[in-house]
């Protein structure tokens, strides 16, 4: 027997005890909390990256349902306790990535933490530029503009989806001179003399679509962080116009803040 702090709830932790309640504390705490804290606890004493049991060994050592198992391991899941990866299984999570909220590119902060980033190209082509891109852009509307999907890896895993917009009459011949470069950001410097200076960033959370959970081996309506990047040039000139979605799970931004004036 032990006690959870957090619930204040003596249960059994052995798998051939089935679970009971604390005297007076009937209906108090939902079942499937009460299977989430064994199974955080299990978390907490397996190495990061080991495959969880099956759900039917779990279910049958917990004494309950499949249904109230999968709901605790979602909110695992979600909390990023827990790392679902399709056709693979539930695995214990991995420490998570982190980026400074900075003007740098993902390559730089990926080397920053001693990883090895890889980029695919998903699709590369020009797009008409609808009114709200043209504005970001500071281009007319329908005007050729540039967009590069690429999926972000780091170590080999998949990280992010990142769809860039740049326009292409500011930076003519960019499609064929980043095949000579790694990053980006090195091309529109050495290529084309322009260097960013300052961006307006917003993150907020979505779920997963079919297609993004496909590409980031993930599960459907899993929580994602979604970046938009709209960086200038030193003149302040539109440069790009950055949409990112991140896998939640792996991923935590950090900020520092300083009060005005100091």
């Amino acid at each position: 027997m032990t006690t959870d702090v957090s619930t204040g709830r003596t249960e059994a932790v052995s798998s051939g005890e089935p679970e009971r309640e604390a005297p007076g504390d009937t209906g108090r705490v939902p079942k499937y909390y009460r299977i989430k804290q064994r199974l955080l606890r299990m978390t907490e004493a397996r190495l990061p990256g080991t495959a969880m049991p099956a759900e039917r060994l779990l279910a049958a050592e917990f004494r309950t349902s499949r249904t109230t198992l999968r709901k605790a391991l979602q909110e695992l899941v979600s909390e990023g306790r827990l790392d679902r990866i399709q056709g693979k299984g539930t695995f214990i999570a991995r420490p998570k990535v982190y980026r400074t909220l900075q003007l740098t590119s993902y390559t730089e902060d990926m080397r920053a933490q001693g990883l090895s980033p890889s980029s695919q190209v998903l699709d590369i082509g020009h797009v008409p530029a609808d009114d709200q891109l043209a504005a970001l852009l500071e281009v007319e509307p329908g005007a050729k503009v540039l967009r590069i999907e690429r999926l972000r890896m780091a170590g080999g895993e998949p990280m992010a989806i990142e769809t860039t917009h740049l326009s292409d009459a500011r930076f003519p011949g960019l499609r064929r001179n980043l095949s000579r470069h790694t990053s980006l950001y090195t091309t529109l410097a050495e290529v084309y003399g322009v260097r960013l200076a300052e961006a307006d960033e917003t993150i907020e959370t979505c779920p997963a679509t079919p297609r993004e959970a496909a590409l980031l081996s993930t599960d459907v309506g899993l929580p994602m962080l979604l970046l938009s990047r709209h960086s200038r040039d030193c003149a302040g000139t539109p440069v790009e116009w950055v949409h990112s979605v991140y896998r939640g799970s792996r991923y935590r931004f950090t900020a520092v803040l300083r009060r005005p004036g100091s």
